[in-house]
């Protein structure tokens, strides 16, 4: 097997001897850099809770790695936890992460010619950062993810992220008092327990299940919770794992196909997952020659029934979706929609792997004979507002919502539509538009996750409707409307609506609607000038420059 191996041609030989000796130099033996040689590539970080154990994950990786006869090589990306950059400047810079993940990724591999990769992620951007340096670098990989967070426990009731959040905004309407300084600060203590993604379908965990579906991470490790000891060992059934691809020559192009980004996507239907999946998947999927336009989401929402009634707009949390079978149940739920024989880092087709999975708990993984929804979480709406279309979660709208029309409130940044809300500016039956939030615009397409929660803490959740050319929060529920594209710093018609244009929402025919003549439309957008741009220098300025639209997953790379 050395003699195929691509590490051989820079470690092997004499014409290695430098690169062996500088590899020796960091305590590496012969013995060891006549193995295949993995990557290990970990994002631990002791900021994110999703990512402070990858520490040991990793050291279980390695372990499996050596267990099957190779030697791994560790190195390290950068992780940023949403949560905390959330409703503020710095929420401009996880979208552009992900890309940038990827790119680092790429240029370690290549850079030092390693043979196969063991991807070590948790959250919301690093997941498919990983995947798209995957798809791009095509040599065998496997992907660990760090395993979703335990719920926490408030006075008795189960509690997660989201909707501490949405107590916070509740909390501050009433104003401050010594019960509130007191309520927050066990709220704080209890509400994130240790270690993990967030507890919730959102967009780290959706991440982590889609994984799964694609084929691209062990069957069953999506839902283990971080702190169970099975996510040890399955860290380490990928490391021997990992060995068995570079044997075989299973490279990520060959379970990553067409079918498998419809197997995932299916998945993401039953579970009602987070929205940012629409920008991920066509992201991975062009680095392996694929197209996944937006169509295709709708299509398979409308064919696949919403099983999973999962937090944020339901009550379960990823360890019960754990309890009742993970993603081998759901699969197992959709067997006669899917395509059993996508292959998948077992080395076994998806049909092989769920042959005899069941769900334990109906409740948890609905049948499809009885489900949440008749269709899939998600819909993708398009009309005079989005050209190009737009994403909402529908699994979360109340049915009151699924149709709706309303005086427009315009706002030019999401700061300007927060200060409104929480000032109780916004009234009953409107409909907020932020714009200049997209990745042009933002720059960086921020997440609206403060916004969605005041109207839910003010009691406007279910008679106002948001629309935004910047993007949700995974733990998002409600009639909020993202990713409309054209974005606004594009010349889209959301950059002209004015405040008292009547704006129209049909979730069910896929419908967004700017209600003005369309004589008009064309003269406000013949005048439209772009504004001055809201940052200048630095990253985020080359991302505003370089970005592809929503509508291709936002991503810069390839």
């Amino acid at each position: 097997m050395s003699s195929e191996l691509r590490s051989r041609k820079v470690y092997g030989q004499v014409e290695g001897y430098m690169a062996r000796t500088l590899l020796k130099a960091c305590g590496f033996t012969e013995e060891e850099l006549n193995k295949p040689l993995v990557a290990v590539v970990n994002s631990w970080t002791n900021i994110v809770p999703g990512h402070v154990h990858l520490n040991t994950v990793a050291e279980a990786v390695e372990a499996g790695v050596r267990m099957a006869g190779g030697t791994p090589l560790q190195f390290h990306t950068i992780a940023i936890c949403d949560g905390i950059a959330m409703g503020h400047r710095g929420m401009r810079y996880p979208l552009p992460s992900r890309d940038l993940i990827a790119a680092s990724i790429e240029m370690m591999v290549e850079a030092h010619q390693l043979d196969g990769m063991v991807l070590i992620g948790s959250c919301d951007k690093i997941v498919p950062g990983m995947l798209m340096a995957a798809g791009y670098l095509n040599i065998p990989a496997i992907l660990v993810n760090g395993g979703p967070m335990l719920p926490g426990c408030y006075r008795g009731e189960k509690i997660t992220g989201r909707r501490a959040l949405e107590m916070q905004f509740l909390n501050i309407l009433l104003g401050p008092s010594k019960d509130l300084e007191k309520q927050t600060r066990e709220i704080s203590e209890v509400v994130v327990p240790g270690c993990g993604s967030c507890q919730g379908m959102y967009t780290a965990n959706t991440m982590g299940c889609l994984t799964e579906a694609l084929g691209m991470s062990l069957t069953g490790s999506a839902t283990i919770p971080a702190v169970d000891a099975r996510r040890l060992r399955i860290a380490k059934q990928s490391g021997i794992q990992i060995m068995k691809l570079i044997e075989q020559g299973i490279r990520p192009r060959d379970i990553m196909t067409y079918e498998a980004f419809e197997n995932a996507i299916r998945v993401d239907m039953a579970l009602g997952g987070s929205t940012n999946t629409v920008l991920h998947l066509p992201a991975i999927a062009a680095q392996v020659g694929i197209e996944i336009p937006l169509d295709l989401f709708d299509r398979l929402s409308r064919e696949t029934p919403h099983l999973c009634n999962m937090d944020p707009s339901g009550p379960y949390t990823v360890q019960e979706l754990d309890e009742a079978g993970g993603i081998p149940a759901v699969l197992k739920e959709l067997e006669g929609d899917i395509h059993l024989n996508a292959l998948t880092v077992t080395g076994k087709t998806i049909g092989e792997n769920i042959k005899d999975a069941v769900v334990i708990n109906s409740e948890v993984v609905r049948p499809k004979s009885n489900p949440v929804h008749k269709e899939g979480g998600l819909a993708i709406l398009k009309g005079t507002l989005a050209p190009n279309g737009a994403v909402v979660k529908q699994a979360g709208v109340d049915p009151g919502m699924l149709k709706f029309e309303g005086k427009a409130r315009v706002f030019d940044s999401e700061e300007d539509a927060q200060e409104a809300i929480m000032s109780r500016k916004i009234n009953s039956g409107e409909v907020i538009v932020i714009r200049y939030e997209g990745p042009k615009g933002g720059p960086g397409m921020k997440e609206m996750l403060k916004p969605t929660a005041a109207l839910i803490g003010t009691g406007l959740g279910n008679s106002v409707a948001l629309v935004t050319d910047g993007r949700f929060s995974g733990a998002t529920r409600g009639p909020c409307i993202g990713h409309v594209d054209p974005e606004a710093m594009s010349g889209g018609p959301i950059a002209v609506v004015k405040d008292g244009d009547v704006i129209s929402i049909d979730i069910p025919n896929r419908r967004l609607d700017l209600k003005i003549p369309e004589k008009e439309l064309q003269e406000r957008l013949k005048k439209w000038k772009p504004p001055e741009a809201k940052v200048k220098k630095g990253v985020l300025d080359v991302y505003s420059k370089i970005v592809k639209p929503t509508s291709k997953g936002a991503g810069f790379l390839y």
